[in-house]
């Protein structure tokens, strides 16, 4: 029978695509090895023996086999894991997947144990992933499940020693003293209950519960206190939910602001709507950091990922650090950016951590002495990223409007200029940013401070002229560091540029020579380089010749405009009637 698959079709009885040889050679007890393959069950009147089969699963699986139709919605659920079972036997790998996505849809707290043993006996990843997941929210429940004692010892454990099965420690040493007396308490009860992590239970839970049972030595019990009271608390290995991709800190995962002015602003997930007199959280920033904004999580949580807004309604910007903690008096810093200039959005990666709380503390504002924090999330992401001493390298060009980032220093008609992207739209009077040589420079600010190792410039090219220039970098932009220096060669059009890495907020450049008059101009800037922008680079000290036809199999002779046929002396030169970006 033909016709797609899909988990909709399986469970009302759709059809599934199955050819005469898609039971060949997929598994070693396939039919046709057994019956076709010189085996004793190939002879005649021979029988085939199936053991461990139950009758009415593999009454479906003839069903399908001739039919081409599984109703799995019909089946009951024992049943249904046979049928999962006699679909990995014998190799009907669409009718697997199909009926392992259909319980995927339909795991609650009773199955979801015995669906995962099965998932984890036949190595079908993605179920398992599902299972795993659902059992990470709902561990408790899980815990006093009956199906929790029936999981084989290595599906237990992997289920108990995840740091995303947020249950109590207390709550898993109970659920594992159950499940070993149901086991007959036999040599496997040690391994199992050295699962439980005793340094995260109190005091008194392992006197008056762990002490009494007999599961637990003596040496261990002494082990586990001596660890909770020399530990930090934020170095003890706390269990935390796991929500991938989902901003935790709104008030449907019960988050709330504990600490600071304004609050119920920060939370309310509008972005939009502030101004000078609302729409933000505040503190006053002091010298001894004990001011900030607290975020109270709903409960622990494992987070590598925090998005802030600070107020941006002007050209200020912030330095402000990070920290998590489980109970309030420990707390461990995950982001610094306290001697960093900052502005409007911040997009912060670190190493995962299980907090219950999270404190944000402004700690200088280029403007007056208060934080304004007009939104917060934080999530877990498991999207890729690279730290640097604590700074995201990133992969993609920050420097865009999009990502916050802005020409505070430099002249253009056209505010950020420099940063749209537009490198085909520029001519003698407009699409560029320049500044006078030997007065200023072209400043850049980044949102945050990157650890950077690239970038690449669009120098104003519709002439034959050329220019040399130099690039500095800074955090604060007081202390500069020079990255690129090409003050000594003639420099054309596209310049790609790499250096060792270093932090930056801030990216000046600073012309120092023009072979038609006194100004640099710049068209592009980019940061880091993309890879996946085919430009051409006509420098340092490269002849294009004069004014040549565009040519249509390359892309950066496209994105160029026609050269007027003007003198060097000529425009482009100051914009007559410029406007600054510098505020």
């Amino acid at each position: 029978p033909a016709g797609s698959l899909s988990p909709g079709d399986a469970e009302s009885g759709g059809r599934f695509p199955l050819s005469p040889d898609s039971l060949a050679g997929k598994r070693e007890a396939s039919p046709r090895a057994l019956l076709y393959g010189g085996m004793k069950e190939s002879r005649p009147q021979a029988e085939v023996c199936l053991e461990e089969t139950r009758a009415e699963a593999f009454s479906m699986l003839l069903n399908y086999l001739y039919t081409g139709r599984a109703s799995l919605s019909a089946a009951r659920e024992e049943v249904l894991l046979d049928f999962l079972g006699l679909a990995h036997r014998y190799g009907l790998q669409p009718l697997e997947d199909s009926t392992s996505e259909f319980l995927r849809t339909v795991l609650h707290t009773q199955n979801v144990c015995l669906v995962f043993d099965v998932a984890s006996l036949y190595g079908l990843s993605t179920l398992s992933a599902a299972c795993c997941s659902y059992m990470d929210r709902h561990a408790p429940d899980v815990l006093s499940s009956e199906g929790f004692l029936m999981l084989s010892k290595t599906a237990l454990l992997t289920v108990v020693t995840r740091d995303s099965f947020a249950a109590s420690e207390k709550e898993i040493f109970l659920a594992l003293s159950r499940w070993s007396r149901h086991q007959g308490e036999g040599p496997e009860t040690q391994e199992v209950m050295s699962a439980v992590r005793l340094p995260l239970m109190t005091l008194t839970e392992m006197l008056n519960v762990v002490r009494p049972s007999g599961l637990v030595s003596p040496d261990d019990l002494l082990d586990a206190i001596k660890t909770r009271s020399e530990s930090r608390n934020m170095d003890l290995n706390y269990r935390g939910m796991l929500i991938p991709e989902e901003n935790i800190a709104t008030m449907k995962f019960g988050a709330q602001v504990v600490k600071g002015e304004l609050k119920s602003a920060l939370l309310d997930g509008d972005t939009q709507n502030y101004d000078l007199d609302h729409g933000f959280s505040r503190h006053p920033i002091e010298e001894d950091g004990r001011a900030g904004i607290q975020v109270k999580l709903g409960q622990p949580s494992i987070i590598n990922h925090i998005r802030l807004l600070l107020w941006d309604r002007d050209s200020r910007s912030y330095s402000y650090y990070i920290e998590v903690s489980m109970d309030e008096l420990d707390w461990i810093r995950v982001v610094d950016h306290s001697k960093f200039l900052c502005r409007s959005w911040q997009n912060l990666f670190f190493t995962p951590r299980v907090c219950r709380y999270v404190r944000i503390v402004g700690t200088h504002n280029t403007v007056n002495k208060v934080f304004h924090l007009v939104a917060f999330e934080c999530m877990f992401t498991n999207r890729s990223y690279t730290l640097d001493n604590g700074l995201l390298v990133p992969s993609e060009n920050v420097a865009t409007v999009a990502t916050c980032a802005s020409v505070v220093e430099g002249v253009s008609r056209s505010r950020n200029a420099l940063l749209n992207g537009d490198t085909r739209n520029y001519d003698w009077d407009s699409g560029y940013t320049c500044h006078q040589l030997g007065s200023g420079a072209i400043v850049i600010q980044l949102a945050q401070p990157y650890s950077i190792s690239s970038m690449r410039l669009l120098l104003w090219d519709c002439d034959e002229r050329s220019y040399s220039y130099y690039i500095e970098v800074s955090t604060n932009q007081q202390q500069w560091t020079k990255v690129v220096d090409r003050t000594r060669v003639s420099c054309r059009s596209w310049q790609t540029l790499k250096f060792d890495r270093h932090p930056a907020s801030f990216i000046r450049i600073v012309g120092t020579h023009n072979t038609a008059n006194e100004v640099f101009h710049c068209v592009h800037f980019e940061c880091p380089v993309q890879v996946d922008s085919d430009v051409v680079e006509e420098s340092p000290g490269s002849n294009p010749g004069s004014n040549p036809s565009p040519d249509p199999a390359d892309p950066a002779s496209q994105s160029r405009p026609p050269r007027p046929n003007r003198s060097l002396n000529q425009m482009p030169s100051l914009p007559s009637s410029s406007s600054s970006s510098h505020h």
